[in-house]
């Protein structure tokens, strides 16, 4: 009988396994040829070197990482700048508030002595101060409102449906405003006008028993108005038509309008 000794290489599988995966070649260096059976374990291998890093910086890897650095040491640099701007900002809008303040204040002194003129100025002065600062949209109200009163007190009522037109664009619910503009327009005789501002003011404030009396006041002034504004345009249609009639012997006497007491409509017949 003969006894066949083990193979050293078969008593440790697992070792023998292990040096020929240390044996396998780096990237780069051409693969020996392998059997069937360790094929599979050379890809796993060659693939994970692939996956893994070498332990190298990449282009990109460095120029994110610098770019990160960059981009938050300039953060950091503006961050003070964008929040003294903001202070700056901040501190420059309540000086012009102060100086707008402190002129309004200076008008209404000088309106009270009767100084119209130079009180629009310094209401003039408010205004410009605070240009374009939608915060300033009270105190630009008020003294669009004030110069109004300034060229009520002056007999420039134009200029005074002007100012509270722009008051209140600011403002619509200034009553105040609503209320001066409603007296400039009576007093230029714009009665439907009038009492269009009156109607807005009871739409704001119901028990205004003074914008109803006026109301009742100028309805008929309002009618009147309408009648006289109408007999003026018959007129001068008739003007008109006399002087085409004219050329053919005729005259817009020779035509007699007749209302319909049903319908309201008229019938012209002509008459020599």
């Amino acid at each position: 009988m003969v006894l066949i000794q083990p193979h050293p290489a078969d008593e440790h599988p697992r070792h023998h396994h292990h040096q020929q995966q240390q044996q396998e070649p780096t990237k780069g260096a051409s693969a020996p040829s392998l059997s069937s059976g360790t094929t599979t374990g050379y890809t796993a291998t060659a693939n994970g070197g692939d996956a893994a890093s070498d332990g190298f910086e990449t282009a990109s890897e460095r120029d994110v990482s610098d770019n990160e650095e960059d981009d938050r040491a300039r953060d950091q640099h503006k961050a003070p700048d964008s929040y003294q701007d903001a202070l700056n900002d901040d501190e420059l809008k309540e000086k012009a508030l102060a100086k707008a303040n402190d002129a309004k204040m200076e008008g209404n002194k000088l309106f009270g002595d009767g100084q119209y003129e130079e009180a629009l100025l310094q209401y003039e002065i408010a205004l410009q101060v605070t240009a374009e600062m939608p915060s300033a949209s009270e105190i630009r109200s008020i003294c669009h409102s004030n110069r109004a009163v300034c060229f009520m007190k002056l007999g420039k009522y134009e200029e005074t449906i002007k100012e509270c037109s722009k008051a209140l664009e600011l403002n619509p619910s200034y009553m105040k405003a609503l209320v001066r503009r409603g007296e400039a327009h009576e007093k230029l005789e714009h009665f439907e006008e009038a009492i269009a501002d009156m109607k807005k003011i009871l739409e704001l404030d119901p028990a205004n028993d003074q914008a109803r009396r006026t109301i009742r006041r100028l309805e008929p002034l309002a009618a009147e108005k309408r009648e006289k504004m109408k007999e003026e345009m018959i007129g001068k249609l008739k003007e008109l038509g006399n002087s085409v009639l004219g050329r053919f012997g005729m005259s817009v006497d020779n035509f007699k309008a007749v209302k319909d007491p049903n319908t309201g409509s008229y019938s012209i017949s002509f008459q020599r």
